[in-house]
């Protein structure tokens, strides 16, 4: 997966900084043991959000697209606590 082309502008870029995260981290999540969370067909372009951890050990939640085969991020967080304790429980079972 690390073929994986990213679509990064100053809008998706300005939206994650709001949430004081940076695209390396996204993609970190994205790239590394990522948990989807849930997928959406009814917004204006399907998304997928996923729960993961960066190399530093920060939990965020990443909701991406599809567009001309790069996966956009579209937002960036950190997850509410109930999806951070089932992201930390899913991965103690991969140990």
């Amino acid at each position: 997966m690390n073929d994986v082309l990213f679509d990064w502008d100053q809008h998706n870029i300005v939206l994650i900084t709001l949430h004081t995260v940076t695209p390396e981290e996204a993609e970190e999540v994205l790239l590394g043991d990522a948990v989807e969370l849930d997928f959406d067909e009814e917004a204006a372009e399907p998304r997928w959000s996923y729960v993961g951890e960066t190399a530093s050990g920060r939990i965020l939640e990443v909701v991406i697209t599809i567009r001309m085969e790069k996966m956009r991020v579209v937002t960036a967080f950190e997850p509410i606590r109930r999806i951070e304790r089932m992201y930390l429980k899913a991965k103690a079972g991969r140990t």
